[in-house]
């Protein structure tokens, strides 16, 4: 037996039951301790956003707060000194830097002051030698003054020897007499020429001593340079070989006036008497002693000319250890430069060093300050926690705490809940959820036949695991509050139609893959089944989608037939 069946819209509303819900339930707690002084509320008393519910004593924390503003103000005295020395710290760094910038300038200096140094040691090495190779020319010249002595001492013995013969050169000394004068008047020219060179090489010695006196004076507060001593005495010792030089010219010329004389008279006696002759004779020896006396002289000069060579190689010596002396401090220069380098850099590490403590100490300082304003801002809030304010409007559902109750942290002061808009909570199984949408209307009828209008507020992602369904939430307006926390309702929510055939539950069967269907009657008359998805259960039998708009369905018999059979259907209404 068949049906002709003809496809029509189905309503789809998911149909659920749950309960009401306060939309909002906060049990108030205190934050603090102490004992309670505002008069209590009793539940069931409408309370707004804000308003006190609690009251707590304050106790000892107005003298906290006090106390924790004046460690502020403390605080906040101290940072601008701290921000005056950093200002200090920072304001040494250019100088630092600078002493570090002429510290490195003055290391070529030095560096140029070491060469030049250095350039000069060849050459007072060169003078050192120079003056070396003079005295062995000295030491010939003396050599050859000394030799020259017997030679005097024979003239000596030869003119004692002439004594007899003096008579007989009585004419011949007559005939000197003029040349005598001659040479005496000569001589006598030599003289202040003589006396001149003595003055002058006095002059000399007097001057070298003065300086010897100064450079022993500064040498010994240490003021000069022992080469420029050794200088000065070299320069004394020459000065006095010039004023013995200069006396051996004057007695020279001394002597010559003398010879002369005496050349003159003996001439004269020679003249005169025999006499004479002999006075000339001896005249003559004393010349003769003269000639040994000049001898000495040259063999002094000489030693004078030794001496002068020894000092000029002192003096060389003393330029050479003076070049060594200029080296050393040209290298203590550079030893300085970089020592003042090294100086100049631990100065401004020195100076970054009180920049970093200036720092850390106005970040102490800012610290303080925060921490001050931490503890200010804390007793504030501990006040502000003395005073419990309902969270939102609502009903008191228990009463504040009593008069003097002591409270601890945690401790409850009052539960207020939020009825309007209320909540209505339900569960919806997996295979529904997907038809529901936030948003869409719905409908409840609670337990005492008042029904209610609202909207999907909120549809659960997570599904409960002990029962594998999705929470629910519809919002409905509650303004007179006649809604009550926990009440019944059956819910009803707006869902996609869909187009559907009505089927008795007995027309299903189950094809050899255990699918969910019904067979109908083709065209050809033949049986074919269909897989179809059951929409809604009904008193009147099930919806179910998946067939064509007209269908011909088998009521009866299709567990008889398969795909292709044919089949002779009777159009006829089932007999239950």
């Amino acid at each position: 037996m068949a049906r002709h069946s003809t496809a029509r819209e189905v309503d789809a509303a998911v149909q659920l039951r749950g309960e009401t819900q306060a939309v909002r339930q906060v049990e108030v707690r205190a934050e603090t301790s102490g004992k309670i002084v505002s008069a209590p509320l009793r539940k069931g008393t409408l309370v707004e956003a804000g308003q006190l519910l609690c009251e707590v004593d304050p106790g000892t924390r107005e003298v906290s707060k006090r106390e924790a503003q004046a460690r502020l103000a403390e605080a906040q005295a101290l940072l601008p000194e701290a921000r005056a020395r950093l200002a200090e710290a920072q304001a040494q760094l250019p100088t630092a830097r600078a002493r570090i910038s002429e510290a490195k300038a003055a290391v070529p200096a030095a560096e140029a002051a070491l060469a030049e140094a250095r350039a000069g040691v060849p050459a007072a090495r060169a003078a050192l030698k120079e003056a070396e190779a003079r005295v062995p020319e000295a030491r010939a010249r003396l050599t050859e003054a000394e030799a020259r002595v017997p030679e005097a001492e024979a003239r000596l013995a030869e003119a004692r020897a002439g004594v007899p013969a003096a008579e007989a050169r009585l004419k011949e000394a007559q005939a000197r007499v003029p040349a005598a004068r001659a040479s005496l008047e000569e001589a006598h020219t030599r003289v202040p020429e003589a006396e001149a060179r003595v003055r002058q090489a006095e002059a000399q010695l007097h001057e070298a001593e003065i300086n010897l006196t100064a450079a022993k004076s500064l040498a010994r507060d240490g003021f000069a340079a022992q080469t420029r001593l050794a200088s000065a005495e070299a320069a004394y010792e020459t000065a006095k070989a010039a004023v013995q030089t200069a006396q051996s010219g004057l007695k020279s010329a001394a002597s010559g006036i003398e010879a002369a004389k005496s050349n003159l008279e003996g001439a004269l006696a020679g003249v005169e008497t025999a006499r004479s002759n002999i006075e000339s004779a001896r005249a003559s020896v004393q010349a003769a002693q003269s000639g040994i006396r000049n001898a000495e002289a040259g063999v002094i000069a000489a030693k004078t000319q030794i001496e002068n060579a020894a000092a000029g190689v002192q003096t060389a010596r003393s330029q050479v250890q003076g070049a060594g002396a200029r080296v050393s401090s040209a290298l203590s220069g550079i030893e300085g430069s970089k020592a003042a380098v090294i100086s100049a850099n631990s100065q401004l590490e020195s100076a970054d060093a009180g920049v970093q403590a200036a720092m850390t100490g106005e970040e102490s300082a800012a610290s303080a300050i925060q921490s001050a304003e931490a503890g200010v801002a804390a007793a504030d809030k501990e006040i502000e926690r003395l005073r419990i304010h309902a969270p939102f409007a609502g009903l008191l559902e228990t009463d504040t705490a009593e008069l003097g109750a002591l409270m601890q942290p945690a401790s409850a002061c009052a539960t207020v809940i939020q009825l309007d808009p209320i909540k209505i909570v339900a569960y919806v199984p997996e295979t529904a959820v997907g038809q529901l949408d936030l948003g869409a209307r719905a409908g409840a009828r609670l337990v005492d036949g008042r029904e209610v209008t609202g909207e999907v507020a909120f549809i659960s992602r997570s599904a409960d695991p002990a029962t594998r369904t999705f929470r629910v939430e519809l919002e409905v307006a509650n303004p007179d509050l006649t809604i009550r926390d926990g009440q019944t309702a059956d819910i009803a929510i707006a869902a996609e139609g869909a187009s559907g055939h009505l089927i008795p539950q007995s027309a299903l069967t189950l094809d050899d893959d255990g699918e969910l269907g019904v067979r109908t009657v083709t065209r050809e008359n033949t049986a074919l089944f269909v897989p179809v998805s059951v929409l809604r259960d009904t008193r009147r039998g099930v919806w179910v989608t998946g067939l064509p708009q007209s269908a011909d369905i088998i009521l009866l018999g299709q567990e008889y037939v398969t795909d292709g059979v044919p089949v002779a259907p009777s159009y006829e209404e089932v007999i239950q």
